[in-house]
């Protein structure tokens, strides 16, 4: 008997001792924000868990906060809509794909004005899109359309094959950031800015859009670093913005010009960007004052390298490189049918300072005059090899102290 009671005893204690490891357990795998909530937090809300993606997006509080998408392939036939601010949507890089089917000109993802209207009241702020793939079709809009979200962010997402623009940001006024993304294969521009202010573009890549970069009635563009190539259109196209900064890009072989200013520009600074074989144009001013291109190096670009026009003045071109394909030894890298590569035309244009460049067999000269010409130009300590310029036709100008050969 008794020792039946012992073994109830002891039966009874490791009983308890099961019970109370399982109770720590049970508590130790609990989500730490069931036992205690952090003042202030927001929800991370999981997409899976959610029927859709616009239903995951609904679930936003009107604080914002945080949404998660899961890898995989997504279909949407409407745009997926965010309507408040202060939300991150991220995703798990290029293994969350959001496929856009639509054939009526939709968007794939849409960041409205909250009213629906066009006006300045309501705004969104603080927007930022990450590490995912969204993609369309011929028929499709916009890849990402945003209407007056200030300071968005977009970093880490790839936008291809939309009918419309690759990424279309609408009067998103205050500090827009598009930033490690790939942009690629849109049937229009891959990144629309209109009526933006203090822009960054930085670190992208931009490939067979038919522009690249379309930056209009903005302030202070700063494009640096970016790799823009193969488009069908042009590079880099700027309208009635002040006060930028395109520098350090990689822009090639684009059917069109790689770089254009127009209607109204002035105060830009074009540098240290790499500007080859470009089949329209290099750099073309239409309409552009107090503007610097320096330090850029033109490899082949077949007609206009730098073009300055009618509209265009008070512009200093200095210590750029125009060349062909030679590489030294007296070998070419190119085939000749291959070689051809221009310089400056200048066009009705007037005080244009074009020093300290160096232009080599360069078809046909390293500056040409078209049209009404130029005048008040200082053409000085420029070394010509090759390269035969038409200063004599200049008017009212100062040219010496060029090394020739």
């Amino acid at each position: 008997m008794r020792t039946m009671r012992w073994i109830v005893v002891v039966v009874f204690i490791a009983a308890a001792v099961l019970l109370a490891d399982c109770f720590v357990v049970a508590r130790s795998s609990e989500p730490a924000g069931s036992r205690v909530r952090l003042p202030g937090a927001l929800p991370v809300i999981d997409a899976a868990e959610y029927p859709s993606l616009q239903a995951a997006l609904d679930a936003l509080p009107a604080a914002g906060g945080a949404v998660r998408l899961p890898p995989g392939t997504f279909e949407i036939r409407e745009p997926l809509r965010v309507t408040v601010s202060d939300v991150l949507i991220e995703g798990a890089g290029t293994a969350t794909h959001i496929k856009n089917t639509n054939t009526e000109g939709k968007s794939a993802i849409l960041l409205p004005h909250p009213s629906g209207a066009d006006n300045r009241k309501g705004e969104l702020w603080r927007i930022r899109l990450a590490n995912f793939r969204v993609t369309g079709n011929d028929k499709s809009g916009h890849g990402i359309e945003a209407r007056r979200v200030n300071e968005i962010f977009i970093e880490g997402v790839t936008v291809s094959y939309h009918g419309g623009d690759g990424v279309h940001l609408y009067f998103c006024y205050e500090d827009p950031r598009i930033c490690d993304s790939l942009i690629t294969y849109n049937k229009k521009t891959g990144l629309n800015l209109i009526g933006c202010h203090d822009i960054v573009v930085a670190s992208n890549q931009f490939e067979e859009n038919w522009d690249a970069v379309r930056c209009v009635d903005g302030f202070n563009l700063c494009m640096t670093g970016n790799n823009l190539d193969d488009h069908l259109g042009n590079g880099v196209v700027i309208e009635s913005t002040y006060g930028s900064v395109v520098a350090g890009n990689m822009i090639e072989e684009c059917n069109g010009t790689a770089i254009i200013l127009d209607r109204d520009c002035y105060g830009i600074t074009l540098s240290a960007n790499v500007i080859a074989h470009n089949m329209t144009g290099g750099i073309d001013l239409r309409d552009a004052h107090g503007c610097a291109v320096s330090a850029n190096t033109f490899t082949i670009v077949k007609k206009d390298a730098v073009r300055i026009g009618p509209g265009s003045g008070r512009i200093t071109i200095s210590g750029n490189n125009f060349s062909d394909s030679f590489i030294g030894d007296d070998k070419i890298k190119r085939a000749a049918s291959d070689r051809t590569a221009s310089g400056i035309t200048l066009d009705g244009t007037r005080e244009i300072a074009i020093v300290g460049n160096l232009f080599s067999s360069l078809e046909p000269k390293a500056l040409a005059l078209e049209g009404q010409g130029a005048s008040h130009v200082l053409f000085t300590d420029n070394v010509l090899v090759d390269a035969p310029a038409d200063t004599n036709k200049l008017s009212d100008s100062v040219v010496k102290d060029n090394l020739s050969r």
